[in-house]
């Protein structure tokens, strides 16, 4: 008997809906789009039934990253997605007190793909140069030093590293670590304009369903 429950849970969990399968079968998805959602709509199948696996965030990083391919296409969107990976750290909370951000109803932290921009001092296009040049030292020029800027530099350089020595290697899977490497060295760039343009404190427009601490 409890055999035939776990099948049946287990049944139950990959032919259900999870968020991102009605944005996977979106008629206006390119193949391209397809590709990246298809991963993202296995890993909710995992990551929505396990206590062991949460998020901070609301969306949380899988459904902001398949809205954020939905909305913004493959490339870009991958590389927004990438940015709420890194933002997706222990120092998020501190940081988003720090700028006055809002909460769910369910306590977590709101950050839509779409954020609200801020009235702030700081450049958008100027951070986004540092990155360029240091990737990591962007996020770090916009005020967010713990852990960001730090987790921007770290794996950007690692992916980059990688894909140097596939293509040194002669190996296969060049294109893939290549694709890849851009995703993250793109992602810091993206990353450190958002943070300079959005992620700063001063009075934000209030969204429906949530609360400040």
């Amino acid at each position: 008997m409890k055999s035939l429950i776990n099948i049946f849970l287990l049944s139950a969990s990959v032919f259900s809906q999870y968020p991102a399968d009605s944005l996977f079968h979106d008629s206006n998805n390119n193949l391209l789009q397809k590709m990246f959602l298809y991963p993202i709509t296995k890993w909710q199948r995992l990551s929505y039934n396990s206590d062991a696996i949460g998020c901070q965030y609301s969306p949380n990083c899988s459904l902001y990253g398949a809205q954020a391919i939905h909305s913004k296409g493959a490339a870009l969107g991958s590389m927004v997605t990438y940015d709420r990976i890194i933002r997706c750290n222990e120092s998020a909370a501190f940081h988003h007190n720090k700028m006055g951000g809002f909460y769910s109803s369910d306590n977590r932290l709101v950050d839509p793909v779409n954020y609200f921009p801020s009235t702030n001092k700081k450049s958008p296009l100027f951070a986004a140069t540092l990155s360029a040049i240091v990737p990591g030292s962007g996020r770090v020029y916009g005020g967010r030093l713990i852990m960001d800027g730090i987790y921007g530099l770290l794996l950007s350089s690692l992916t980059i590293q990688v894909a140097q020595r596939s293509v040194k290697n002669g190996s296969a899977f060049s294109p893939f670590y290549i694709g890849i490497a851009l995703i993250s060295y793109g992602g810091e760039i993206y990353g450190a304009y958002r943070t300079a343009n959005y992620y700063q404190s001063g009075p934000k427009p209030e969204p429906e369903n949530i609360k400040r601490k």
